[in-house]
């Protein structure tokens, strides 16, 4: 190769690059699903977790191991 074939395929993929950059610079496309329904769905799994996880904190009868404050009296200390 000689320096001038690598300059002009250098220039002809810089062309090239250009060209599609300015393909997708005026394109117009419309909001794709994300755009339309991200918020919606982001909404729906928070509103779905949160209710499940109340389900389960209020009726499943899980003992979760709290502090034992005020529920454990100590048992009295002997000496031997």
């Amino acid at each position: 190769f000689s320096f001038n074939t690598v300059h002009v395929s250098s220039c002809v993929l810089a062309r090239g690059v250009q060209r599609t950059a300015a393909r997708q610079v005026h394109h117009k496309h419309g909001p794709d699903f994300h755009d339309k329904y991200g918020n919606l769905i982001l909404l729906g799994g928070a509103l779905f977790c949160v209710s499940i996880w109340s389900y389960v904190v209020t009726q499943t009868g899980i003992e979760w191991n709290l502090s034992p404050v005020g529920r454990i009296t100590p048992k009295e200390w002997r000496e031997e």
